[in-house]
């Protein structure tokens, strides 16, 4: 269209993350520059503007929305339509909200800019060592999230009316925080302050009191974003030591906050994309690899295992904890503080009550939590996040699909790791890290947030999808509404769900060869699979590979005394009871399991990877039983150093039940002569991670002889030796591979893969 012809008055509507980023002052400035005069609004949909002036600088300033908007902002649609008549505008106007069915999105809570660090940094600023200081460009944004459209009162800022300098600010359009919303100061905005033991507010600064708290070595519940934490000096091993037993969390990692990356590089080595991930103002937990594992200097009472979870401060609060202006550390633990297997605390009411007797001090805050968020959890994998928990910084930001086909459809994911997704034309919804739904506060979370994601985003169901298992809590929920709402419900096998998941993940269409390896999942003839090779999509699967079924002597008990699958491997694979002692020593009442293994009493089998990674750590280690879900594969590919060779282990094929199994009693037998022969268990452990590497790659070579797309999913590929062992040699075999990139591999991601395939059925 020439400049002529150009309208010299539009309407235009923009869709996707436009609320709570400063697209509005952005606007606004675009239509000064520009000379154009008209006005701008939020509405349920996005944003809505009208403008009139010159055709030509209309066109430009629609060319900066499309291809230059605000950094926080992400532009998924924008329409222009042209207006008759003069609009008879004075100036450029910021209107107020519409209100109405909710159909745009919403920001996630991020770290501070550059440009509110410095200010949090200037003595001369009035905003100095303010903890809540945040612009259009930071701050919180679904934590404090209500109702949209994304305003003050529909925040948790509601009860901070502006001070006449922060309204200034506000209402100015060369100013930063001209329409920010959470926009405060020290005179009108939320005040942090200091508890002691007994829960009595100290006087004098609140930070002051907290770093010299952290640096005599007491613990202090510190209130964030999203949740509240429990914190101590990472580097003192006696608090952190304190701090596990208090919190009953005595063997699993904890991850460190470092006041920058020098600090976080003198405890791990950084990639430039770990760096940039760390830094990124989404600011995750990264895994990174230890400076010295194993080695002098490793903080081995932060994680047993070779990587540790590095975090940088990504609130105000936590640049100041964390500064070391009153002598305060530079590295601190910072783990969730909540009841064991319970959600991360909010309230400070209750985290009082929750935590007399855990912690020795709180740093609060006034400023309500609306929505819980834990901290994000990722390591990098080719360059780009690979999530094992997707949460603060990244939710509730939906996932763009290529079309709408998933629309009204709910998805209620598994009982581990639990997590729902929600369509809403080409949007899916995902939750925030919700945890394992194994008690009443959980579900509730879970609950919650579902109920939370409905309203705010306007999600209506049309069809349900679940898991196939009925004792999951998430499978009864499912049930629940469907009974309440008269909508279908399809239930989908858990291994199917994944695979789908990764497929949707990657955008393809299928069919697709799945190899999906976790923990335990009900399968369709009613066994427990987790070592699966499938071969379909979305509508539809078939299983053509697995494991040989290991027998689990008193179903779930073995999963956490691990001793007891380390037996049942080496009677499997030949060994006697002599042998069997010798390997497992102090195993309870193993005559009896021994029995029950015989005779097949009360032993449900399991054709899972991660029950094999259990046992062989087991039978590799002596140790009888797990700390926590995951924490024996976890150990063993710490074991295996990359720079030892491992063994080289065989493989063995049995067909049954129309399945290739890989038969692993040939690589048990020779793991356990090897250990009997004294070889060290680094040589050991790798040796089994590349078995079960190099039997991915024979299962591919003889059930997908197609060469169709295979892609990686389940908990079991959170391993990053495994992760990267299997895509590299199939890789190198020509096979096209496909890993997760937008979700977990993990049970948190499953949701993904119901919701596409409730999707298809629903479409056919």
């Amino acid at each position: 269209m020439r400049d002529a012809d150009a309208p010299r008055r539009v309407r235009a509507e923009i869709s996707g993350i436009v609320q709570g980023v400063g697209f509005r002052p952005f606007l606004h400035r675009l239509a000064a520059r520009e000379q154009l005069t008209g006005w701008a609004r939020n509405t349920p949909a996005g944003v809505e503007l009208e403008l009139e002036g010159d055709g030509a600088a209309i066109g430009r300033l629609v060319q900066t929305v499309r291809t230059a908007p605000p950094p926080l902002a992400v532009v998924e649609d924008l329409t222009v339509q042209p207006l008759a008549g003069r609009g008879g505008y004075r100036g450029f106007a910021i209107l107020p909200s519409t209100a109405g069915a909710a159909a745009t999105l919403a920001a996630p809570d991020l770290a501070p800019c550059p440009a509110c660090l410095a200010e949090l940094a200037d003595p001369a600023d009035r905003r100095y060592r303010y903890p809540f200081i945040n612009c259009t460009d930071c701050g919180p944004r679904f934590s404090i999230l209500r109702a949209l459209p994304y305003d003050r009162a529909n925040t948790s800022m509601a009860g901070f009316p502006l001070c006449p300098a922060c309204a200034a600010e506000y209402a100015d359009i060369r100013s930063r925080r001209y329409h920010a919303q959470p926009n405060c100061c020290p005179a009108c905005g939320p005040r942090a302050f200091f508890l002691d033991a007994a829960g009595r507010e100290q006087p004098g600064d609140p930070v002051a009191l907290a770093q010299r708290a952290l640096a005599a070595g007491q613990i202090v519940a510190v209130k964030g974003t999203g949740g509240i934490h429990l914190a101590c000096d990472a580097l003192d091993p006696a608090a952190v030591a304190r701090l596990r037993r208090r919190k009953h969390r005595e063997e699993k990692p904890l991850a460190v906050l470092c006041r920058d990356l020098d600090t976080a590089r003198r405890l791990c080595r950084l990639s430039p994309e770990e760096a940039a991930l760390l830094q990124s103002p989404r600011r995750p937990i990264v895994l990174l690899e230890k400076r010295a594992p194993g080695g002098p200097g490793d903080p081995v009472w932060l994680s047993e295992n070779r990587r540790l979870g590095i975090l940088l401060p990504y609130t105000p609060l936590h640049v100041l904890l964390a500064d070391g202006t009153f002598g305060g550390p530079a590295a601190l633990v910072l783990t969730s503080a909540n009841r064991p297997g319970c959600p991360v605390l909010t309230d400070n009411a209750g985290a009082l009550e929750a935590l007399q007797g855990v912690a020795d001090g709180w740093l609060l805050h006034d400023r309500p939590i609306v929505n819980r968020c834990d901290d994000s959890l990722a390591a990098v994998w080719r360059g780009a996040p690979y999530f094992f928990r997707r949460s603060r910084g990244y939710a509730p930001q939906p996932l763009t699909m290529p079309d709408a086909r998933a629309d009204g459809v709910l998805a209620f994911g598994a009982e581990q790791k639990a997590g729902f997704a929600a369509g809403r034309g080409r949007h899916v919804f995902l939750s925030q890290h919700i945890g394992d739904l194994k008690n009443a506060e959980t579900l509730d979370h879970y609950r919650a947030a579902l109920d939370a994601q409905t309203r705010l985003f306007g999600l209506a169901p049309r069809a349900l999808a679940c898991d196939l298992h009925p004792d999951y809590a998430s499978t009864r929920e499912a049930q629940a509404l469907a009974a309440r709402s008269g909508l279908p419900l399809l239930q989908v096998q858990h291994h199917w769900a994944h695979m789908a998941a990764c497929m949707a993940d990657n955008r393809l269409e299928g069919p697709a060869f799945g190899i999906v390896w976790d923990g335990t999942g009900l399968g369709t003839d009613g066994s427990i699979w987790g070592g699966e090779f499938l071969r379909g999509g979305y509508g539809g699967f078939a299983r053509v590979g697995s494991i040989r079924p290991i027998p689990l002597a008193g179903g779930d008990a073995a999963v956490r005394q691990i001793g007891r699958i380390g037996l049942a491997l080496a009677l499997d694979a030949g060994l006697g009871a002599e042998a069997c002692a010798a390997l497992l020593p102090g195993l309870p009442h193993a005559p009896a399991l021994e029995a029950m293994l015989q005779k097949g009493v009360a032993c449900p089998r399991a054709s899972s990877i991660g029950r094999l990674f259990d046992g062989v750590y087991a039978l590799l280690t002596g140790r009888i039983d797990a700390g926590y879900d995951g924490q024996a594969p976890a150990l063993l590919e710490a074991l295996a150093d990359p720079q030892i060779p491992g063994r080289d282990y065989p493989l063995a094929w049995q067909q049954a039940d129309g399945l290739r199994r890989f038969d692993h009693r040939p690589l048990v037998a020779a793991l356990c002569a090897d250990r009997a022969a004294g070889r060290p268990a680094a040589d050991l452990a790798r040796g089994f991670l590349d078995a079960l590497c190099r039997m991915a790659l024979d299962q591919c070579r003889v059930l997908n002889p197609e060469r169709l797309p295979v892609v990686l999913s389940g908990g079991v590929f959170l391993n990053q030796y495994l992760l990267h062992g299997v895509t590299r040699l199939l890789e190198a075999d020509g096979f096209p591979v496909y890993t997760h990139r937008r979700v977990s591999p993990s049970d948190e991601g499953l949701a993904l893969g119901q919701l596409a395939v409730a999707a298809a059925a629903r479409r056919s």
